[in-house]
C-alpha cells in the first residue's frame, strides 16, 4: 500500500463499520485511533468535527461515512463498490441519499424523543411502524440476487448493513440508545427471510 491510512473510530459505531467493511472488501488495511465520545478532542483537531469516522490518507482528511467510501473508490476501483455503467451509479446514489437523509431521520427522531423530559409515546410509535414497513421494501430488494441492488456487494450493503443488522443482531456490551431502538423496532419474523439471510451474509465479510 503506497500510502498509510488513519481511521478515526469509536466502538459498536455504525458510521464506522460502512468504511470498515468497504476498507476489507478491498484489503487495505489502517492504523486505528479510537476514541471516546466524552473525549472527541482528537477527531476535532484533525477534522475540525466532532463524529466519526475520520480518514486521513496522506494530505486528505476526509470525514462522513458515504464521502470515505467515495474516496476508496476514486482512488482503489478494484474490487468495486460503486457500478462503472453510468444507470446503476446513479441508482446506487439515489439509495445512498434516500438511506441518510430519509431512513435514517426515522430512528433519530424516536431517540430525539426518548431523550426528552416527556417523551411523545404517540409519536414514537409512529416513526416505530415507519421503520418496521421499511423492512418489507428491503425484503423486496432482495428477490432474486444476493445483496440490496444486485448479486455484487456494493457501497449499499456496506451503508445499510450496520443499521439493519440489529433486527437480528446486538454485542451485548453494546448499549447505545440509538441501536436499542434499531433493535426494538427491526427485529425480523417469518416474513423477511432474504433480510435475514442478507445480515448473515455480510456479517461474515471482514473489517478493516
Amino acid at each position: 500500500m503506497a500510502d498509510a491510512l488513519l481511521l478515526y473510530r469509536a466502538p459498536f459505531s455504525t458510521n464506522v463499520e460502512r468504511v470498515a467493511l468497504a476498507l476489507a472488501h478491498r484489503g487495505l488495511e489502517v492504523e486505528s485511533v479510537v476514541i471516546s465520545y466524552e473525549d472527541r478532542s482528537p477527531v476535532v483537531e484533525v477534522s475540525g468535527q466532532g463524529l466519526v469516522p475520520v480518514l486521513v490518507d496522506d494530505d486528505a482528511v476526509v470525514f462522513d461515512s458515504v464521502r470515505i467510501l467515495r474516496h476508496l473508490e476514486a482512488k482503489w476501483p478494484d474490487p468495486p463498490l460503486f457500478p462503472r455503467d453510468p444507470a446503476r451509479r446513479a441508482e446506487l446514489d439515489v439509495f445512498l441519499d434516500w438511506f441518510n437523509e430519509v431512513w435514517k431521520v426515522t430512528p433519530n427522531k424516536i431517540e430525539e424523543e426518548l431523550e426528552g423530559d416527556r417523551p411523545d409515546e404517540q409519536r414514537v410509535e409512529e416513526h416505530a411502524a415507519r421503520m418496521r414497513s421499511s423492512l418489507v421494501l428491503f425484503e423486496a430488494l432482495l428477490d432474486g440476487r444476493d445483496h440490496l441492488l444486485g448479486d455484487d456487494f456494493s457501497a449499499a450493503d456496506c451503508a445499510a448493513f450496520p443499521f439493519l443488522k440489529y433486527g437480528r443482531l446486538r454485542d451485548p456490551a453494546d448499549d447505545e440508545l440509538f441501536h436499542l431502538i434499531l433493535e426494538e423496532h427491526l427485529q425480523l419474523g417469518d416474513k423477511h427471510p432474504r433480510l435475514s439471510a442478507w445480515i448473515d451474509r455480510v456479517n461474515e465479510r471482514p473489517r478493516a
